[in-house]
């Protein structure tokens, strides 16, 4: 996809109205406005990457260090109980839009959402076979 269609591109870089809690020179973070919960928020890089594999090192380490910050302040201003990090790569991990965004999500005690999985029971070999794969043995 090429920036100038992407609608991320648009909304982080200011083109496209939203509700922005946090902008940078790198990044906008918005509310989503499909939320999880009250103030679920997107981090949006205002360069464009696709996804987790595009993104530059040190742009991924500054989107956690601003889902940090964030959170924070979610815990402070909005007193959630706890806060999700999620980010989807591919349309098997429930990737929608092709532009890198990080979810940050608070968490309250009963808010009726699942951002869980149902844990499988692999054996302990295929758990050894699947870690040498892993650890490149």
């Amino acid at each position: 996809m090429k920036k100038e269609d992407c609608i991320f591109c648009k909304i982080a870089n200011g083109e496209i109205p939203t509700n922005t809690v946090y902008e940078d020179d790198r990044f906008r973070a918005i509310l989503d406005n499909g939320p999880a919960t009250k103030g679920h928020t997107l981090i949006l890089p205002k360069e464009h990457y696709a996804d987790l594999y595009e993104l530059p090192e040190d742009t991924a380490g500054a989107a956690i260090a601003l889902a940090k910050k964030l959170a924070a302040r979610m815990r402070e201003k909005l007193h959630c109980d706890g806060v999700n990090l999620v980010q989807n790569n591919g349309a098997a991990a429930g990737q929608t839009v092709l532009h890198f965004h990080l979810h940050v999500i608070p968490r309250y005690e009963d808010d009726g959402q699942k951002i869980l999985w149902d844990p499988t029971k692999p054996s302990d070999e295929e758990l050894k076979a699947v870690c040498g794969e892993l650890a490149g043995e």
